[in-house]
């Protein structure tokens, strides 16, 4: 069964999710209260629908409550932004990414309890798609032929396993770049804990629980790779 999101504000950057969404198989509800912004996509998405999206009518009525993650890209209107956010997370969506323009901005979503926080530094909208479709990659960089560099939160079946053990290449054909590790530091009295990069692992690297693991390879074969490790 496809994945289900519905992407509201279709701005270039909402625009873009979308599409990209929906270029990877998945059903996609594209919102916004612009008739135009609705017609010029509505040939690429599964469903295109202009309405208010603080009303919560409009909401239930297109059930976007029972989306899989709902991307929240308003651009122009912060306070429709706002409200939209808040509606959603009264109405317990399971996932919900909001976009932010300023520090400020970001600062008030926080307090609202909006987990996934887009700053402008990330607006890059298939990488978006791609963190949606695949929630256990954390940033992704696509290369031609089918390839990604991605940083993965490390699966549950892998830890504190060897690189011999886990067979990456062999088994899922996969190159390890790094390992981004997190590390107690003392800094003016006080304990902080600090993200490394441990270079270029070898056989013998033992992944562990909270590693970041920096991997190229096959977009099916990366997808593979994480769905028999979860």
């Amino acid at each position: 069964m496809a994945n289900k999101f519905a992407v509201i504000g279709l701005g270039r950057f909402g625009t873009r999710i979308a599409r990209t969404l929906a270029q990877k198989g998945a059903e996609v509800l594209a919102v916004d209260c612009s008739p135009e912004r609705v017609e010029q996509i509505k040939d690429d998405v599964a469903y295109a629908v202009s309405f208010d999206s603080t009303d919560r009518k409009a909401i239930l009525a297109h059930d976007v409550q029972n989306m899989d993650a709902v991307v929240v890209a308003i651009g122009e209107n912060f306070e429709a932004l706002l409200l939209t956010s808040a509606l959603l997370k009264d109405l317990k969506v399971k996932r919900i990414i909001t976009r932010s323009s300023s520090p400020t901005q970001t600062t008030i979503l926080k307090q609202m309890g909006i987990e996934e926080i887009l700053s402008p530094e990330d607006e890059v909208g298939i990488n978006v798609a791609q963190r949606l479709l695949n929630p256990d990659v954390l940033t992704f960089f696509e290369l031609p032929d089918g390839y990604e560099i991605v940083e993965v939160a490390t699966p549950a079946g892998i830890v504190n396993k060897s690189l011999t053990d886990i067979k990456l290449r062999e088994k899922y054909h996969l190159n390890l770049i790094t390992i981004k590790r997190e590390f107690e530091e003392m800094s003016d009295k006080q304990v902080t804990k600090v993200m490394h990069t441990i270079g270029v692992p070898k056989p013998t690297t033992t992944i562990f629980e909270g590693d970041l693991l920096i991997v190229m390879g096959q977009r099916h074969d990366i997808k593979k790779f994480i769905e028999i490790n979860r």
